[in-house]
C-alpha cells in the first residue's frame, strides 16, 4: 500500500512514466544516481530531471561523495516516506474540498447544455448568449444534475477513502520515524555518557599521577632533610672528635716536655 501511494506522489510531481523510480528509491539506504539511471533504462539528464523535480518538493533527500580518483561528487538519493505522505494527504484534501464546493454549486444552481455541442454553462453565462448555443444555435436546456451529483459523491467517498488510508499510512510511518528519532536520541546520550565517563576516569588518573608526584617530591624532600641532618650530625662528631684528638696531642706533648725539665 504504501509503495502505491509513494507511486501516487511521482505521478503527481512528475508523470505516470516515472513511477517506476519508487521501487529504486524506497528503501533504508540512499541508491547511487547512475545505479537508478540504468535501471530506468534513462541517460543520467533524465534520471536526475526526475529527482529534481522531486526534490523541489522536499521528497527526496541525498548525499554525496567524492570519487577518490577522478575527482567529482556522485549522489546518491532515497525517497522520504512521511513527507511524501503528507503531500499526498494535502492532494487529497484540497481535490476532496474541490469536489464538495462543486457538488454544493450543483445542488444550489441551475446549468443549461446543448444538447448537439455538450457545452454545459451555469445559469449566470446561459443569460449572456440568451440560452443560444454559439457554436451551433441551438437553445441551451436545462440540465438534470442528479447523475452528475451522484457520480460526484462517489468520486468524493473514494477520494476520502484513500485520505484515510494515508492517513492509515502516516500514523505507521510516524511511529518507525519515532523509533528511529529514539534509538539516535539513545545514542547520542550513550556516547554523552561515554565522554563524562572517559573525561572523569582522566581526571582521577590526573589527580593520582599528581598524588603520586606529590608524594614522590616528599618522600625525597625527606630523604634530603635526613641527609643533610646525618651529615651535620658526621660533620659535628669529627669537629668533636678533631678536637679531642687536638687536646690530647696537647697534653701528651706538655707531659713531654715536662719530663725532659725533670731530667
Amino acid at each position: 500500500m504504501l509503495k502505491k501511494f509513494l507511486k501516487e506522489v511521482v505521478i503527481i510531481i512528475v508523470g505516470k512514466q516515472a513511477e517506476d523510480i519508487v521501487d529504486l528509491l524506497d528503501t533504508k539506504k540512499y541508491v547511487n544516481e547512475f545505479i537508478i539511471s540504468k535501471k530506468l533504462d534513462l541517460t543520467i539528464n533524465q534520471t536526475r530531471n526526475i529527482l529534481y523535480k522531486i526534490s523541489d518538493h522536499g521528497l527526496v533527500s541525498s548525499i554525496r561523495k567524492k570519487d577518490k580518483k577522478k575527482g567529482w561528487y556522485t549522489y546518491f538519493w532515497k525517497i522520504e516516506a512521511l513527507k511524501s505522505l503528507e503531500f499526498l494527504k494535502a492532494d487529497l484534501i484540497k481535490k476532496i474540498n474541490m469536489m464538495d464546493s462543486q457538488i454544493n454549486s450543483r445542488e444550489t444552481k441551475r446549468f443549461y447544455i446543448c444538447d448537439g455541442c455538450h457545452i454545459e454553462m451555469s445559469e449566470e453565462n446561459s443569460l449572456l448568449y440568451n440560452f443560444t448555443c454559439s457554436e451551433c444555435g441551438s437553445v441551451f436546456t436545462l440540465k438534470d444534475n442528479t447523475k452528475t451529483l451522484k457520480e460526484m459523491k462517489r468520486v468524493v467517498e473514494r477520494l476520502k477513502g484513500d485520505l484515510a488510508l494515508v492517513e492509515n499510512e502516516i500514523e505507521i510511518e510516524s511511529k518507525k520515524v519515532n523509533v528511529v528519532k529514539q534509538r539516535a536520541i539513545k545514542k547520542e546520550e550513550k556516547e554523552r555518557d561515554d565522554k563524562k565517563k572517559l573525561a572523569k576516569e582522566i581526571r582521577a588518573l590526573a589527580r593520582k599521577k599528581v598524588n603520586k608526584n606529590a608524594g614522590k617530591k616528599a618522600v625525597k624532600k625527606k630523604v634530603v632533610k635526613k641527609k643533610k641532618a646525618v651529615k651535620k650530625i658526621v660533620k659535628k662528631s669529627a669537629k668533636g672528635l678533631a678536637s679531642k684528638i687536638k687536646k690530647v696531642v696537647k697534653k701528651v706533648s706538655n707531659k713531654k716536655k715536662s719530663d725532659k725539665k725533670r731530667s
